[in-house]
């Protein structure tokens, strides 16, 4: 039916004639229904996402496509979409949703929140560069959607404890991008008063970022093994990357999950590489969706924030009914491991930015609400002006702020102060005080 195109120009032909025969049809174009809904009720300029890597029409047209396609339904207030890679399920009969429903609240909301933690990342990485944020410093460029997919998905009883690249993370659990950026630089106006940093920050239901590796797999169990005693049908994801799976912590935690049927959803949030090397030279088996044995699993595109969303949907009401499930999300990190690892000597520049043209979740994402209706580039542009605005303001913030002073050091050790003193301070009286002016107070 789609003859190969010698020219792009061509390009605006063919889609007339795909559209006259998908509208005599019943809006089926190779058996992928075209869904969007108008106020105008029109569906003659309706896109559907069936390529690879591109959210563009067919995909392997992809910018080419944009270009040739004349859209009118630019007051779409919401939308039904195809995810782009089906998923893989492990021990399952039935897996997520793959047509997912998508409104003009939410396309804003979700481009926001991807865009504001990539400008976050960015800010963190030039403030390490300048020294002002001292120590380690792991960035999440390129994994926008993994986080904000799952944060899409979680209830207000849900919870989350993650590794040690949760600046993301923590800016979606409610503090802001100063508190997020104070924490970095070691200031009083940090989410726990600079005392943290990048490794140790909290939120309520999120149980921060651990930097022992592996270790927040287990504690990830112990969050859904309260959500059970509670009985407030509650639920946790613990998160971990492929450098960490062969952790042995984490295998242990499987098995208690299972055996006690906690409701944890157990997410590998595989970038391909772990501290220097690629996961195909530190793991026998890469499929980490399979590594649960006994536990079911899913594999997720983690470049695309709708599949993400609805597989962590899927995994909530599985966990709360069944027991535990992992779930992978094959996702990319643009940096290095940390800030000093420069992440080109076990992986090129090409390969880089080869993802960030073609797989980048951001801009993917921006491209396929724009070709709905659900934004429009005045909207874009005036989103990425407020985040840009908001960000450099807690950037200049969190290079002015001052530290705390040493007295300070000492307090809010015990959430809940059992005794009057600090104990273990050896040659020290020191008196315990609860000052709660962190942000998980």
């Amino acid at each position: 039916m789609l003859r190969t195109l010698s020219r792009v120009s061509e390009l605006p032909i063919i889609v007339k004639q795909l559209q006259k025969r998908c509208h005599n049809n019943n809006n089926i174009i190779g058996g992928c229904r075209i869904f969007s809904n108008n106020n105008n009720n029109s569906n003659s300029n309706n896109i559907i996402r069936n390529g690879r890597y591109s959210s563009s029409f067919f995909g392997l047209f992809q910018n080419a496509a944009q270009a040739g396609v004349s859209k009118t339904n630019n007051y779409a207030t919401e939308a039904t979409v195809q995810v782009n890679r089906p998923f893989k399920l492990h021990r399952l009969d039935e897996g997520p949703a793959t047509e997912v429903k998508l409104t003009k609240d939410q396309a804003l909301k979700y481009y926001t929140q991807m865009q504001t933690i990539r400008r976050l990342e960015t800010a963190a990485g030039n403030l390490y560069k300048e020294k002002i944020i001292r120590g380690f410093c792991h960035l999440y460029s390129g994994q926008e959607a993994c986080a904000v997919g799952m944060k899409a998905a979680m209830r207000d009883v849900d919870n989350i404890i993650s590794a040690y690249r949760v600046h993301g993370w923590t800016y979606l659990m409610g503090v802001s991008p100063s508190g997020v950026l104070a924490e970095l630089t070691g200031v009083q106006g940090g989410c726990a008063r600079g005392k943290g940093g990048s490794m140790h920050m909290y939120a309520p239901n999120f149980y921060g970022g651990n930097g022992i590796v592996g270790a927040q797999v287990p504690l990830g169990a112990g969050v859904g093994l309260a959500c059970k005693y509670k009985g407030n049908g509650g639920m946790c994801l613990a998160l971990y990357g492929d450098g960490a799976a062969n952790q042995g912590q984490v295998f242990e935690a499987y098995n208690m999950a299972y055996l006690w049927k906690l409701p944890v959803i157990f997410v590998c949030e595989n970038n391909n590489y772990g501290m220097g090397t690629s996961s195909e030279r530190a793991s026998c088996n890469t499929d980490y969706y399979t590594r649960g044995d006994a536990l079911p699993g899913i594999w997720v595109d983690g470049m695309d924030v709708l599949a993400v969303r609805s597989a962590t949907e899927f995994a909530i009401n599985y966990v709360n009914t069944h027991g535990p499930l992992v779930m992978e999300t094959n996702t990319y990190r643009y940096s290095g491991h940390s800030m000093s690892d420069p992440g080109t000597s076990y992986r090129t520049r090409e390969e880089i930015q080869e993802v960030r043209q073609k797989r980048d979740p951001i801009t993917s994402f921006k491209e396929l609400c724009i070709e709905l209706g659900l934004i429009t580039t005045d909207e874009v542009k005036a989103i990425d002006l407020k985040v840009r605005k908001e960000v450099d303001e807690a950037t200049a913030f969190a290079k002015s702020d001052a530290e705390l002073g040493v007295s300070h050091l000492w307090t809010d050790v015990y959430s809940n102060n059992l005794e009057p003193k600090l104990r273990g301070t050896i040659a020290y009286d020191i008196d315990h005080i609860q000052e709660r002016k962190g942000v998980n107070h």
